[in-house]
């Protein structure tokens, strides 16, 4: 939406409302009260930057602002931060000093892009035969492992004045999309199934469901 000037009357998140990519900077936008419209990327199989925001990677989210694009997730929530009129404690992947933050959050963010390339080969018709293919599996699968074993000692050891992290928000998104799109049961994760019911608890998770965009 613009005004008479040709200006954003509010930042526009470029997206899918079934990404969880998307999601995780919808559900900062929400935290941080910053009001965003959703403007729908229809051909995931495009291949115009103009259809990505802009992005010339071809890969969403973006965020247009009146100060201009924002390419990716952890961009757009620092941004949404910087919008932001609240006093939102929020940690930072910088600030997670300690290996086992950190490595939570790395392989957070590996597990969404793996997922994100295993979903874009069964939509481009690729084989699931392939070795490469069975190594994104068995890499996922290794990664959600690992999270089960160790994300709760990693969540504990966040300072406990927070008000939000983003390794909290991508690690909610990561495995509610899981079953969402039918990538990996998470049946055998009772500890992280766990920690989405009460994320999901909060305000911002019901906003920001996933649904497929009509």
């Amino acid at each position: 939406m613009s005004d008479a000037l040709g200006e954003l009357v509010k930042p526009v998140i470029v997206g899918r409302s079934s990404s969880h990519f998307t999601r995780v900077t919808r559900i900062f936008a929400s935290e941080m009260g910053v009001d965003c419209s959703l403007e729908v990327v229809r051909d995931l199989m495009s291949p115009n930057a103009v259809d990505y925001g802009g992005n010339p990677a071809l890969k969403m989210p973006a965020l247009r602002t009146r100060h201009g694009v924002w390419f990716g997730a952890l961009n757009i929530c620092r941004e949404l931060s910087r919008q932001s009129k609240r006093a939102v404690r929020t940690v930072w992947p910088e600030d997670l000093d300690q290996p086992l933050l950190a490595n939570a959050q790395e392989l957070v963010v590996h597990a969404m892009a793996t997922e994100v390339a295993l979903i874009m080969a069964g939509a481009a018709g690729s084989g699931d035969a392939s070795a490469h293919h069975a190594k994104q599996r068995n890499s996922l699968i290794n990664t959600m492992s690992w999270l089960e074993d160790n994300a709760s000692h990693a969540l504990a050891a966040l300072p406990s004045d927070r008000d939000l992290s983003y390794l909290e928000v991508a690690l909610f998104c990561l495995v509610t999309h899981l079953e969402f799109r039918r990538v990996l049961p998470t049946d055998p994760y009772p500890a992280l199934n766990g920690f989405c019911r009460e994320f999901a608890a909060r305000a911002s998770a019901g906003e920001t469901t996933y649904r497929f965009d009509p």
